[in-house]
């Protein structure tokens, strides 16, 4: 059984940083697999927020955080990270991982393709 345990959320003041990691446990590797992060602000839709594929010879991320947000991954530790500064109100969200084997990279935004999901952290950044 595969299971994503995301941790690392917490309230920062705008401006300020934080960094969400995603442990995966259990037998399935993850090699192959797109490696993503969605957020889920109250009253609105789920926004994807950026992917690397398992081997991070590929990242892409959302116009709203691009130069902002860093998306990486432990092999060793079989952990992705999400680095996030320069941190805004409008990231206010509960963010979630998961993992898709062999996504290609024109569905990577997409929710539905994702197998496999954590039960996200929430971030909250006051102005």
């Amino acid at each position: 059984q595969v299971q994503l345990v995301e941790s690392g959320g917490g309230s920062v003041q705008a401006g300020g940083s934080l960094r969400l990691s995603c442990a995966a446990s259990g037998r399935t590797p993850f090699r192959q697999h797109a490696m993503t992060w969605f957020r889920e602000a109250p009253g609105k839709d789920r926004e994807w927020v950026a992917t690397s594929s398992w081997d991070e010879t590929r990242t892409l991320y959302a116009d709203s955080v691009k130069g902002r947000f860093l998306i990486s991954r432990d092999v060793e530790r079989n952990t992705v990270y999400l680095q996030m500064n320069s941190l805004e109100p409008e990231d206010t969200a509960l963010y979630y991982c998961a993992a898709g084997y062999q996504v290609p990279e024109s569905r990577w935004p997409r929710p539905g393709v994702y197998t496999y999901w954590g039960q996200g952290t929430q971030v909250t950044v006051s102005s």
